[in-house]
């Protein structure tokens, strides 16, 4: 476990802590946090609503790991972890759920995917996510995983606006179907969108292609959750050394 101090704005120092989230009480936290944040800002219908949680069939088998604020004790980010073996006897990663991914036998090495990560509104920043980061890269350091997958959202309430004009930006320099194709199995509703909308990225779609990640193919339009999810796949020889000092094992 990594704890370590950061400073999120000019009036006050916080110091957050990364931690791998085990037993109940600890992953309760977690899907009380993703249902805060995914019902409240994206209207998305839950498993687990009537109990204030965002709750599924893979949680358990998943590893969980969150950011913790030390003053207030309180679980300000967190995502999970599926790895090849668990979803061997899952017989799915989730992210088939929603892609038909062609080529995935063949990636050479273990695979981990990355899912439901949050952060709660008043933390989403860059030190948030580098603790949170810190951990991802001890977990895929510990493992010796070769590559990391799953989906970043972008919100649909606009009626796919700003979801087609990220998508025009990320096709002309993070698409690449050399080691994976993800195959949309609800693809977006066609929109007629000028070539000069500008959208801004949502940050952690940003701080995956930050990483090296890139995407694999057209999104897939989530209608539970109303956001367009996109399929990245970060291969560890291709980390951005600008962030490799968080993943040591992978360069």
């Amino acid at each position: 476990m990594t704890q370590i101090a950061v400073t999120c704005d000019t009036r006050t120092d916080r110091r957050l802590q990364a931690e791998r989230l085990m037993g109940p009480q600890a992953l309760r936290e977690a899907q009380m946090l993703r249902f805060s944040v995914f019902s409240g800002e994206f209207n998305a219908k839950l498993k687990g609503a009537e109990f204030g949680l965002d709750m599924d069939d893979y949680d358990s088998h998943c590893r969980h790991i969150g950011v913790r604020d030390l003053a207030s004790g309180e679980l300000v980010a967190t995502t999970r972890l599926l790895d090849h073996q668990a979803a061997r006897g899952l017989g799915r990663f989730y992210s088939e759920e929603e892609f038909s991914l062609h080529g995935l036998g063949h990636l050479q090495g273990p695979i981990l995917e990355i899912g439901r990560t949050c952060v709660a509104p008043a933390y989403r920043n860059g030190g948030t996510i580098a603790v949170l980061w810190g951990e991802l890269a001890e977990v895929l350091n510990e493992g010796g995983y070769s590559y990391l997958m799953g989906c970043a959202s972008i919100p649909m309430q606009d009626g796919g606006i700003q979801a087609h004009a990220i998508m025009q930006r990320l096709r002309e320099r993070y698409l690449c179907n050399q080691h994976l194709r993800a195959e949309p199995k609800n693809p977006l509703p066609v929109l007629d969108l000028p070539g000069n909308v500008i959208a801004e990225m949502p940050p952690l779609l940003k701080a995956y292609m930050r990483l090296g990640a890139k995407i694999c193919g057209e999104p897939c339009w989530d209608e539970d959750f109303q956001v367009a999810d996109v399929f990245i796949l970060l291969k560890r020889d291709d980390l951005c050394p600008r962030y490799a000092r968080h993943f040591k094992a992978a360069v």
